[in-house]
C-alpha cells in the first residue's frame, strides 16, 4: 500500500435526479496525508447554480472541512452518503510509481481537463 495512493473525486449535485454533477476536485490520501485539489472556476459555475446558502455550504465543504479530515474511514463514510448537494466517487487506488501519478496528476486528468476537453 506505500506504493499506492488513493482518491475521490469531489462532485457537486447539480440534479441528483439524473445523476447530473460537476467534478469540483480531488481529495487524495498519500500515507495518511490527505489533500484536497479542487478547481475554483468550477465553485464559480457552482455559485450561479445553487443558492447562495447551498453554495456557501459546498465552498465550505470543499475548502476547509475536507482538509480537516481525521481519517480514511470517514472518507469511506462521506463517499456513501451523498445530501443531494455533494458527492464523492468510490475511493480508488492506484499504483504511484507509474508514470511519477501523484495528486496534481490525477487532479489535472479527472478534474481540471475535464473542464477544458
Amino acid at each position: 500500500m506505500k506504493n499506492n495512493i488513493q482518491y475521490s473525486i469531489i462532485y457537486a449535485d447539480i440534479r441528483p435526479e439524473i445523476t447530473e454533477r460537476l467534478s469540483l476536485g480531488i481529495l487524495t490520501i498519500d500515507q495518511d496525508r490527505v489533500k484536497v485539489y479542487y478547481s475554483q472556476k468550477k465553485l464559480e459555475i457552482v455559485k450561479m447554480l445553487y443558492t447562495e446558502k447551498e453554495y456557501k455550504a459546498i465552498s465550505a465543504i470543499v475548502r476547509k472541512e475536507l482538509r480537516e479530515l481525521a481519517s480514511v474511514e470517514v472518507l469511506k463514510y462521506l463517499t456513501r452518503y451523498s445530501n443531494n448537494l455533494i458527492s464523492f466517487s468510490p475511493i480508488q487506488s492506484i499504483d504511484k510509481t507509474q508514470a511519477n501519478i501523484n495528486g496534481e496528476w490525477l487532479y489535472k486528468n479527472y478534474v481540471y481537463n475535464a473542464a477544458t476537453a
